[in-house]
């Protein structure tokens, strides 16, 4: 073929190469032109996985072959592809036959009754990114020129602009097709908000959208919820399992610190479950609502490598996830003020209408037709002054009720929480017992402090819910005047703090001072233990030597020391009636002492 018509063939290679399909169809038009303007009689188009060491055939160019099963797949070791790519450069070899370099081609030269093979780079890669090359095969002893290699090579230029074209176009539909997968997950999601679905299967529709490894976490709920797991050696369910639970303390306080210093560069989580402490790397995207943090998302890095059309999903799923959250916040702050509203209208006797506030609280889940008990939690203090009655812990408390399998109501109070729960008929109340102790356990771990938790009597009516709010309140403030937390009962104060909280406390103090307060004033003024020694005396029965012992006294020292209390204060206590109430007054006096400390 002389040149003239090689370059009005090259007007139909192109035609030919371009006359559309997908990829494979672009390869399978290149190779047949190339056989067929270059005058040769087979050919093939190979990608090259040099990391495996094979060439993969892509299509094949053979008129004749008759249906019989062909090698898909050569060692590079004994092909000259390999060769071709590495030097850029074609490799003929003139009569396969008796080629001892390449003995693969050797023995299907015979196979298939061809002599002459060329095999080019291609300079374009496969769907797969491999590298590719074009092998063409002469039945007989060919001889190729400059010219031909030239030819060939504008062929194969001609082709490797048609494969980047179709990559260009696979690309476009595959990013069009992203685009529209992400808005309609745009859409899904802001329609799953819309529905007032749930921040669950919110969560679960994010983890389905996203490619990433991820934990939500809902501040206003304080709730983890995980997605597929990141961990090699645990699969997605021991993971979803794990992580609200043994791992829940390590990747909430990881979500709130790096929430609160603005970091959103992935950084190490050490997870410990007892066995082992692992280390992974994760970032934390914060989810916000008008400024106001409502939860984050936990993102595992994984293998896939993530675009702009990620980004746009996951800034959809941050946007749906914080707008789920906000109004469940808000919906559960509007229930807990009505039944804020309602329980005060009660228990501080507010209320008129008895039927009006029996419909009133049954439209809020709690019916007071049946009998309930009170259980008050107070927060520590530092607690209250940090704001420590948040949504956080109603959540907390609302999942112990629910692992005991406890309908409840509760109830935010300034500075603490109320549960009406059903009342317990069991005389040692054992359920309740341990449901406090469990409430005071996990609340001490959230708050970092013990709060004191009391329970009221039996609730049938609406006067016992004010005279049980009373007693609870009572029980608190003994408790905080004796310094004492965690779950509390009247057992755990004796009778005479609860004879003072209940008396007159002016009455007791009068009493008190008229028995002892001389002796007391005279011990504040010169430093005296007249008080103490006489506390002591009766406490070990009015035996000098045992309370002797105890002061660390001579037994003559300590009967000194009442002669001149008896002298002084006109204090006797060898009657009993006398003794009684000397001992009574020291006891009103330590109890009167601890509220006065404790209302400091």
């Amino acid at each position: 073929m002389d040149q003239k018509s090689r370059i009005l063939s090259l007007r139909d290679v192109a035609s030919q190469i371009n006359s559309g399909g997908d990829l494979a169809t672009v390869l399978q038009h290149l190779v047949a032109a190339a056989c067929r303007h270059a005058n040769w009689a087979l050919g093939s188009i190979m990608g090259i996985d040099a990391a495996h060491g094979y060439a993969h055939v892509i299509v094949r160019h053979d008129p004749t072959l008759i249906q019989r099963d062909l090698p898909d797949r050569w060692e590079l070791a004994t092909s000259p592809s390999l060769i071709a790519l590495q030097r850029n450069e074609p490799v003929y070899i003139r009569d396969a036959r008796e080629s001892t370099e390449f003995p693969g081609y050797r023995k299907e030269a015979f196979e298939r009754d061809y002599r002459t093979v060329l095999v080019m780079p291609m300079d374009c890669a496969d769907a797969e990114g491999r590298p590719m090359v074009l092998s063409v095969i002469a039945r007989t002893v060919t001889d190729v020129t400059e010219d031909d290699l030239a030819f060939l090579g504008t062929i194969l230029h001609l082709g490797a602009i048609a494969v980047e074209k179709q990559h260009r176009l696979a690309a476009e539909k595959s990013a069009s097709e992203r685009l529209d997968r992400a808005l309609a997950a745009h859409t899904s999601l802001l329609e799953h908000v819309l529905s007032d679905g749930s921040v669950s299967s919110l969560a679960a529709m994010v983890g389905r959208l996203l490619p990433n490894p991820l934990v939500v976490v809902d501040f206003t709920v304080n709730q983890l919820i995980a997605g597929r797991s990141p961990l090699a050696d645990a699969d997605d369910a021991a993971w979803q399992s794990a992580a609200p639970t043994v791992f829940a303390r390590a990747l909430m306080r990881a979500a709130r610190d790096a929430v609160e210093r603005g970091s959103t560069a992935a950084a190490p989580i050490f997870l410990e479950d007892g066995a082992r402490r692992l280390r992974v790397f994760a970032r934390v995207e914060p989810l916000t609502v008008d400024r106001q943090q409502v939860g984050a998302l936990v993102i595992f890095p994984s293998a896939a490598a993530e675009g702009e059309l990620d980004q746009l999903m996951l800034d959809s799923a941050k946007y749906a996830l914080s707008v789920q959250m906000m109004r469940s916040f808000l919906r559960f702050r509007f229930e807990t003020r009505t039944q804020s509203e309602l329980f005060f209208e009660i228990v501080e006797r507010r209320w008129r209408d008895a039927a009006d506030i029996g419909q009133r609280a049954a439209r809020l889940g709690l019916d007071l037709s049946l009998a309930q008990q009170m259980i008050v939690v107070d927060f520590p203090e530092r607690a209250k002054a940090l704001g420590g009655g948040s949504i956080d812990v109603e959540h907390t408390l609302s999942r112990v009720l629910q692992q005991a399998s406890i309908e409840a109501v509760l109830v935010a109070i300034d500075g603490g929480l109320v549960c009406l729960m059903p009342y317990e008929e069991s005389p040692r109340q054992e359920r309740s017992t341990k449901l406090m102790r469990r409430i005071a356990d996990d609340l001490s771990r959230y708050l970092g402090e013990a709060p004191i938790v009391v329970a009221g009597s039996r609730c049938i009516g609406l006067d016992d819910y004010a005279t049980a709010w009373e007693r609870c309140n009572r029980m608190i403030r003994i408790g905080r005047s004796f310094g004492l937390t965690g779950a509390l009962s009247t057992q755990d104060f004796g009778p005479l703090p609860m004879l003072v909280s209940a008396a007159d406390v002016g009455d007791v103090r009068n009493f008190v001072r008229a028995s002892i307060g001389a002796i007391a004033e005279h011990d504040r003024e010169n430093g005296t233990p007249y008080l103490e020694t006489l506390s002591a005396y009766l406490e070990e029965g009015c035996r000098s030597q045992a309370c002797a012992d105890r002061l660390g006294l001579h037994v003559t020292t300590l009967r000194y020391r009442l002669a001149r209390i008896q002298e002084l204060f006109g204090i006797d206590v060898e009657t009993p009636e006398r003794r009684f109430a000397v001992e009574l007054a020291l006891r009103l006096h330590s109890v009167i002492d601890n509220h006065a400390l404790g209302e400091r």
